[in-house]
């Protein structure tokens, strides 16, 4: 067996690990997704510390959960073009900070200054993906070939169990008490929806108008309220849809970019039921186990749909998930028809019904 390979193969050691860290700066919904790593990192090390190096605007995602010690700030805007004199000394400084502060780090970027900050640890064992994008595994000394067309969540379980721990599919989310106050203060009823409309990717939105069509069957099964969620500067994408909301026997409640991420992630905790697209709030409502009919067109859900729930996806006919990120165009989540996504809620709301009796 070559050098290379033994160390591919080799296990991380128990008892010699007392600190760890996890790198997954972003994005939202990919932090979210990354959940099950923390989980069996903790499990595996459960004397350690374990440390998330993650972008400061997400760090309520996971700052509540108990295997956590410490969220460490990445601070990517300040870094934004860190390759100009002389903010590349200043992220080289930043970087070294991490020297020799930990025994375990586990790149679930794969991207290159998320490889660059694994290699400044100068940990023992530094584990990443073989085919991680823009050089990130020239960071890596445990370099292991994960399956690029599973879902996310297991693929990277898949490169920690290369190192023999045992992966964890567990993708709940904790709330802060912060955030638990915060919605009883909200007095939403006992029963509310939230729907999380918007995207960054036009090819991602399905057509703002149709939301208005499932609000009866909402109705129809005794929701009082409905909450719209999304990121700040996303306000527009909901105008269309709060004016068709006034002939709604239910009040519309319109939190886009209104609330912190924890706090949006507390009204996901108490909906009754959750209509999304492919977003951040999608993956949220899964680590909270609540009811979800979630669209997808041009991205693939077997890639990075609701982890465990394909159930819960509605998928435009014809799609297949090669429309390009950039592209604007929503032809393709057109074809979800409305009577379709009142078909699922329905059936959703049926079967939350009959398991609440």
């Amino acid at each position: 067996m070559s050098p290379q390979s033994s160390l591919e193969h080799s296990e991380a050691p128990r008892e010699s690990t007392r600190s760890v860290l996890l790198v997954r700066p972003s994005a939202l919904g990919d932090v979210c997704r990354s959940v099950p790593v923390l989980a069996s990192l903790g499990r595996a090390f459960p004397s350690a510390r374990i440390d998330w190096l993650v972008q400061p605007e997400f760090v309520d995602a996971i700052r509540a959960h108990p295997t956590l010690n410490e969220a460490v700030d990445f601070p990517r805007s300040r870094f934004a073009r860190w390759w100009f004199p002389p903010r590349t000394f200043e992220f080289l400084r930043w970087v070294r900070t991490f020297r020799h502060r930990y025994d375990l780090v586990v790149d679930c970027q794969g991207l290159f200054r998320s490889g660059l900050v694994t290699r400044a640890t100068g940990a023992p064992i530094r584990i990443g993906d073989r085919n991680a994008r823009e050089f990130a595994w020239l960071g890596y000394n445990r370099r292991h070939v994960v399956d690029g067309h599973a879902h996310s969540v297991d693929r990277w379980l898949a490169l920690i169990a290369s190192e023999g721990i045992e992966p964890i599919p567990d993708t709940r989310l904790y709330l802060s008490d912060e955030d638990r106050h915060w919605h009883r203060a909200q007095s939403l009823g006992d029963r509310y929806a939230v729907i999380a409309p918007t995207s960054r990717w036009g090819s991602k939105r399905w057509p703002i108008d149709r939301w208005s069509k499932v609000l009866p069957s909402l109705a129809d099964h005794g929701i009082e309220a409905v909450v719209l969620v999304g990121a700040p500067g996303e306000q527009e994408q909901t105008a269309t849809l709060r004016q068709g909301s006034s002939s709604s026997p239910m009040s519309m409640i319109d939190m886009t970019g209104r609330t912190t991420v924890g706090q949006m992630m507390s009204l996901l905790n108490g909906a009754s039921i959750v209509l999304s697209c492919d977003s951040a709030a999608m993956h949220m409502t899964v680590g909270f186990d609540r009811p979800l009919v979630a669209l997808f067109g041009p991205t693939d859900p077997s890639y990075v749909g609701p982890y465990g729930r394909p159930d819960a996806v509605i998928r435009a006919p014809g799609a297949t998930g090669h429309v390009s990120h950039r592209h604007h165009d929503d032809s393709t989540m057109s074809r979800i028809t409305h009577t379709a996504v009142i078909q699922r809620v329905n059936e959703v709301l049926d079967a939350e019904g009959s398991s609440s009796r």
